[in-house]
């Protein structure tokens, strides 16, 4: 349960998450009730993705119109590392979906080729975007597998983005105290267990949806070796 006023009626309302708890932190038929704190009528929001592990409440201004608004974050376990993610405006008591993952998921849809010389491409032919990833530094154990030893592949080889892993409130505009977004999506190889990196994506509300103001892509660390 959090409490804020997200009608925008300056009274506090309550928001609950109800669910069956099944297995410590797991639970199904997770439901979003909005409680108004001044007449007390409650409105039943009806999850299309309701099950999972660690369901939770963040209250916020994504809309940056002084009224919190309403993500629901669940993970849905597995290695796959998934989320399931809403947002919800309850302005004047009118509920509207600013933020579904299903649909974020079937817009930032990537493909993933190893290339050769060591390198993966990250491309989106709707988002008209690429990326690189020099994968050389991974030694030759990982890289014979895919190549030869004069840098050609061996045959086609595809790696993956998977769906939408996290979704975090950020502030980016200390002056406006509202929220925008960074949606975060893991870069594999040819294995679950292979991170070549992420996706980032930050977005902003723009009173009509989230759009994107920066799409990255991110790369862990190696060790230094010595190049100088």
């Amino acid at each position: 349960m959090k409490q804020g006023d997200v009608n925008g009626d300056g009274i506090m309302d309550n928001v609950y998450l109800y669910g069956n708890r099944l297995d410590g932190i797991f639970a199904d038929n997770i439901t979003l009730i909005i409680q108004d704190g001044h007449s007390n009528k409650s409105t039943t929001v009806n999850l299309q993705n309701n099950a999972g592990y660690n369901a939770r409440l963040f209250l916020g201004d994504f809309s940056k119109d002084n009224v919190k608004d309403i993500l629901v974050s669940i993970d849905s376990g597995g290695s796959g590392g998934y989320g399931i993610f809403y947002i919800y405006s309850f302005k004047n008591n009118i509920l509207h979906e600013m933020f579904d993952v299903e649909k974020y998921n079937n817009e930032y849809k990537f493909n993933v080729n190893y290339e050769e010389f060591y390198k993966v491409s990250v491309g989106s032919p709707q988002l008209d975007v690429l990326f690189t990833i020099d994968i050389s530094y991974k030694g030759y154990d990982y890289l014979s597998q895919y190549y030869l030893e004069n840098g050609k592949l061996k045959q086609p080889i595809k790696g993956e983005v998977l769906a939408l892993g996290a979704l975090y409130p950020i502030v980016t505009n200390e002056k406006s105290m509202g929220y925008d977004l960074l949606a975060v999506q893991r870069i594999i190889g040819t294995s679950n267990s292979g991170t070549l990196g992420y996706v980032e994506n930050l977005m902003t509300w723009n009173g009509t949806q989230f759009t994107s103001s920066r799409l990255s892509v991110a790369i862990l660390g190696t060790r230094l070796i010595s190049l100088y």
